[in-house]
Order: structure tokens, then C-alpha cells, then sequence
């Protein structure tokens, strides 16, 4: 496994640890992840609210915990509540951002066309091609020209809930996942079993704090379950918030002079899904080709109209839709049982998970009152 995201910058996450029945903050130093818990850093919450993390980072004391590649492994025992890999975020808000690349707003259409049935997406999908192209490729959410092709689009009969929050004024920000909810790097994520289409995200997430200031980022796959949510919008929190089905990781990268917010701008995600059935698919996003510019999307989510006293963590979208059929001819992709999901950049590391269902997934018992408990039993707080 190629660690060569983790020679440079300053990464933070979070582990389990088996004698204390809860989670450290940690960094990586030298090749190895170093507990940096102390009082003035109990969570990666308060860490986010510092002025300058990445020095405090920097200077703090800690003690040799594992090494990257052994945390890292996917062979962790969990089932003992072993030493583990955590979603590197803990007491921020989990907000999402959808439909804010050109493509991926088009297969939204598709969906909602369809009504949540795969064998209708691809009639569908050449007919909408054949009208709009790539015709929303470059336009700018919210601009004179957006509005357009709004007009554009009503007369072709297209419009849709979905080009309204790609191309209009207001971006869609929705809750993704509960507070502490989120899985991380080695852990399984889940279908909800109603669903039938489902698809990963491979997405960049924001580390925000509560004064709307970006202090890092990190890797994420929003998973989604399209016939759900191609159903009905209004169906949006079933899609979208089960049990597993959001997982970050595997660190957060803190802003420094080796990492700053162009390189959001510029990253490029790969995305590989390696099935037991010897399927496999390859996609890539680029955040180059989003809507809306990354400030844009953290002042919708935040400002006088909406405060979040703990930061938040925010999912940008994703370029990737999957088009590439599984079994049937124009049945196009889904997620099987067992799949195993690889999200990675070249800053950012790698986060990967197996796909099960929400309900085999293991229970989120751990919240934030624990958290709570947990530290002031250690002293921490």
C-alpha cells in the first residue's frame, strides 16, 4: 500500500483504544500515528476551533501509537473492539452538498425521470443527452447564463428540482449523517435493504469550524441509494442517512504551507470498486469541474442564517455517476453485498470500505454523550 500522501503535511485523526474505551486525537509523525490527547485538545472539535492548529499540531506532546501502515491494514480485528482507525471528525455537524457538478445534476434528472427504476435510466439517459449535451458543463451556478438555460429548459419540458439547486442561486445542503455517526478508513459501509440501486460518492468533505472557517480536509464517500431518492427528493433523509452509510477518512488534512484550499480546487479523487464476482469499475472526479466554488458552498451552509457551535464537516459532490452495467444490458450499476470500495487522492490518502447492509453493518451505540462520559473519566474534560 503506497503511503507517499503522508511524507508531507500536518494530518490529523482518530483512533479507538481498547484500555481506554474511547478515542484519541492523533497525528502523524515519522511514518507512525502519535496520541496527541491532552486538555486542551480532548477532541478534534477543539482542535478545529484553535487559531492555528496546524502549529499546535506541530508542538504537541504525544506518544507512539501504531505505525501508518499498520493502522491503515484492513485486517484490524474489530470484533474484539480492537486498535482502530476512526472517522477523524467527532463532534461536528456531517452536512452535504449535492448536485454541484454538470454531470452528475444530469444522472439526478435521470433518476427522477426514471422514478427509482434502474431499466428505464438508459432510454432516458440518451434522450436528455441528445438535448442538453454538455451544455451545463461550464456554467456558473447562479449567473445571468445559468438563468438562461433555466428559461432553456423549462420550454423543453427538463426542468427539474435538481437543475434548480445545480444551476440556481441556492446550493442544496442537506444533513448527511448524525453527529459521531460516521464511519472511517477499514470499517464497512451500509445499504439501507429496500434499496436496489445504489451507488458510492467519492467526495472531498470540508473540516469547517463554528466561525465558517475551513481548517482542513478530507476524503468521504457519501453513500447514496438512487431509486430511493429518484422516488422522490422528499425521500432524501432515507436515502441518505442509515446506519454506516457515511464514512471519512482516513485523516484530516490541516491547512499549512504544503496544503491550502487551491488544492481542493485542483484535487482529482479515484474511485475503484472491486466486487466478490470478479466485477470491477474505475472512476475518477474532479473537483476542477465543480459548480460552485468550495467558499461558496461553506457560506450557504453557514453564516447569520445558521450557526454550528461544534463546526461541521461538508461533503462537496461528486463528478462520478456510474453508467457501466453490472449484469443486464442498460441495467447500468449497483452495489452488491461484499463489495469492496477504494476512494483516493494523492494528498489525501486513501479511504476504503466494504459494502454490507445497514442492518449486518454494527450498531452505532457510541454518540456524543458517551464521548462526554468517556473523557471526563479520563480526565480530560
Amino acid at each position: 500500500m503506497n503511503h507517499s500522501a503522508f511524507s508531507t503535511g500536518t494530518f490529523v485523526g482518530r483512533m479507538w483504544m481498547p484500555q481506554a474505551q474511547g478515542p484519541s486525537v492523533v497525528t502523524l509523525r515519522n511514518g507512525d500515528l502519535v496520541d496527541i490527547t491532552s486538555k486542551v485538545l480532548p477532541t478534534v472539535r477543539d482542535l478545529l476551533e484553535l487559531q492555528d492548529p496546524t502549529s499546535v499540531v506541530r508542538a504537541a506532546d504525544g506518544r507512539r501509537i501504531a505505525s501508518v501502515s499498520d493502522a491503515l491494514a484492513l485486517d484490524v480485528d474489530r470484533s474484539k473492539d480492537g486498535l482502530r482507525l476512526l472517522a477523524p471528525c467527532d463532534l461536528q455537524a456531517i452536512k452535504a452538498c449535492g448536485v454541484t457538478f454538470a454531470r452528475s445534476m444530469v444522472e439526478r434528472v435521470i433518476e427522477e425521470r426514471a422514478a427509482g427504476n434502474p431499466a428505464l435510466a438508459e432510454s432516458i439517459r440518451a434522450k436528455v443527452g441528445d438535448l442538453i449535451g454538455e451544455s451545463l458543463r461550464n456554467v456558473k451556478a447562479g449567473s445571468e447564463e445559468a438563468a438562461k438555460v433555466k428559461e432553456i429548459l423549462i420550454k423543453e419540458g427538463l426542468w427539474s428540482q435538481y437543475l434548480e439547486v445545480g444551476i440556481g442561486p441556492d446550493a442544496e445542503v442537506f444533513t448527511k449523517s448524525q453527529v459521531m455517526s460516521s464511519v472511517g478508513h477499514g470499517d464497512d459501509v451500509g445499504l439501507h435493504p429496500i434499496s436496489k440501486w445504489s451507488n458510492p460518492e467519492p467526495e472531498i468533505v470540508l473540516a469547517v469550524n463554528s466561525a465558517g472557517i475551513v481548517q482542513g480536509a478530507s476524503l468521504g464517500n457519501d453513500v447514496n441509494l438512487r431509486d430511493v431518492e429518484g422516488r422522490s427528493a422528499l425521500l432524501l433523509g432515507r436515502a441518505k442517512d442509515n446506519n454506516a452509510s457515511c464514512s471519512i477518512g482516513p485523516f484530516i488534512r490541516l491547512f499549512d504551507d504544503t496544503y491550502t484550499l487551491d488544492d481542493v480546487r485542483a484535487a482529482e479523487l479515484t474511485l475503484t470498486v472491486k466486487g466478490e464476482d470478479g466485477f470491477e469499475l474505475t472512476g475518477r472526479s474532479s473537483m476542477s469541474e465543480i459548480s460552485r466554488d468550495p467558499p461558496d458552498l461553506v457560506s450557504q451552509t453557514i453564516g447569520t442564517h445558521h450557526q454550528y457551535p461544534d463546526g461541521f464537516m461538508l461533503f462537496m459532490g461528486t463528478l462520478f455517476a456510474p453508467t457501466k452495467d453490472r449484469d443486464e444490458a442498460g441495467q447500468g450499476f449497483t452495489h452488491k453485498i461484499g463489495d469492496l470500495v477504494t476512494i483516493s487522492n494523492e494528498k489525501l490518502g486513501l479511504l476504503t470500505n466494504r459494502v454490507r447492509l445497514s442492518t449486518q453493518c454494527d450498531p452505532w451505540t457510541f454518540g456524543s454523550s458517551h464521548l462526554m462520559r468517556n473523557l471526563a473519566h479520563r480526565g480530560l474534560i
